[in-house]
């Protein structure tokens, strides 16, 4: 019977990082490191699995053209109406200090 071994997470990223990343070939990395050549696509299949549903999550997150415009619009709004209120408060401002002279 074989003992299985457990890899840390770190070191399962640094080994399929050297395949996807550095383009070395699963047989190459398998034979060098001795670990299962299963184990070694199942560990890179998940990573593109992950990698995937993030770029997924990332373009979820995206504004439409339509959704950006609504935004830019509305801080347009509110910059505007902070406008009014700074003149409004400034001619206030005005109008108490000159009736104190």
């Amino acid at each position: 019977m074989t003992k299985n071994k457990t890899y840390s997470p770190e070191f399962r990223e640094y080994v399929v990082k050297q395949i996807l990343l550095d383009g070395h070939k699963i047989v190459d990395v398998s034979r060098k490191l001795d670990i299962p050549y299963d184990t070694l696509q199942k560990w890179v299949s998940r990573m593109r699995k992950k990698k995937k549903e993030a770029e997924q999550h990332e373009q979820s997150q995206l504004l439409t053209a339509s959704e950006y415009k609504e935004m830019y619009e509305a801080e347009k709004r509110e910059k505007l109406e902070l406008k009014e209120e700074v003149e409004i408060l400034k001619k206030a401002m005005h109008i108490f200090t000159q009736e104190k002279k």
